[in-house]
């Protein structure tokens, strides 16, 4: 497993979904998922700290798992199948360790509340992480646009104009 924090969350320009995006922790590796708005907007209300009049869908599972006396250990994207992902939220309750099934957007959005590691399967990790291009340094790319000039400036410099027959000029009328 590879640990992961939210980098952070996109919106989608083509749909109303959300891409949050994953970071890893020793790496430039990033793992983008899609989500739907609500979840999207849940993460990022607890990234900022912000409190709401009532709680939301993932506060109450906070709550009710505090009211059981579980704690949340961490949470793990643990696959990806046919385009999808799948997530694990791993508790401690009674002394047992359980692992419950669940949307990686949801259990994000726990994670950031209880404030628990996120893990990625390698081999998820593998499959659909990327890292980005590395950006190309304005000095390195006029370094290298002269080297290209350097060809022309060569032929340039071997011609020999003596060999061209300048009184053939055109008439202008």
């Amino acid at each position: 497993m590879v640990e992961v924090v939210i980098d952070s969350i996109r919106v989608s320009l083509m749909s109303p979904q959300r891409i949050v995006i994953l970071k890893e922790m020793d790496s430039e590796r990033f793992l983008p998922i899609w989500i739907g708005p609500f979840e999207a907007d849940a993460i990022t209300l607890s990234l900022q700290e912000l409190e709401v009049a009532r709680p939301m869908t993932h506060d109450l599972l906070r709550n009710v798992l505090k009211v059981l006396g579980a704690h949340v250990l961490q949470v793990r994207i643990t696959e990806l199948r046919d385009d999808v992902f799948y997530a694990r939220i791993v508790i401690s309750m009674n002394g047992r360790e359980m692992e419950i099934d669940s949307r990686p957007s949801d259990a994000l959005a726990l994670a950031v509340r209880v404030h628990v590691p996120i893990f990625v399967a390698e081999v998820v990790m593998d499959e659909a992480a990327s890292i980005p291009e590395a950006e190309v340094d304005a000095d390195d790319a006029a370094e290298e646009s002269d080297k290209r000039l350097d060809v022309f400036k060569d032929f340039v410099e071997t011609l020999n104009l003596d060999d061209l027959d300048l009184s053939k000029e055109d008439p202008i009328d």
